[in-house]
C-alpha cells in the first residue's frame, strides 16, 4: 500500500518595497514582556517572569488597511488581538 501525503500550502507575506514573498515558517513569541500589559492581563510582572511560545505561521497576517477576518471560536467571550512587531531572519 503506498501512502501519500500532500505537502500543505506554504505561508507566505509580502516584502515591504519589493515583489517577493516571505516564507513563514515558524513564529516565536514572548509573553508578558511588556509590564503594562502584563499588569492589564492581572499578572505581577515583578513576580511572573516572562514566557515563550509558538503560533502557527498562518497567525502572521499582512498588515494594511484591509479589512482582515481572523476566525476565533464563536462563544468566544474575552477576544483580545495583538499587533506585534515582527523580525523576518532571512535573505
Amino acid at each position: 500500500m503506498k501512502l501519500s501525503l500532500e505537502t500543505p500550502p506554504l505561508h507566505t507575506l509580502a516584502v515591504a518595497g519589493s515583489d517577493e514573498r516571505f516564507p513563514v515558517n515558524r513564529v516565536f513569541c514572548v509573553g508578558r514582556n511588556y509590564a503594562a500589559h502584563a499588569r492589564e492581563m492581572g499578572k505581577d510582572p515583578d513576580r511572573d517572569p516572562p514566557f515563550f511560545f509558538m503560533k502557527p505561521a498562518n497567525a502572521a497576517v499582512r498588515a494594511g488597511t484591509e479589512a482582515i477576518t481572523i476566525a476565533y471560536p464563536p462563544k468566544t467571550a474575552n477576544y483580545h488581538h495583538e499587533i506585534e512587531l515582527v523580525v523576518a531572519i532571512g535573505r
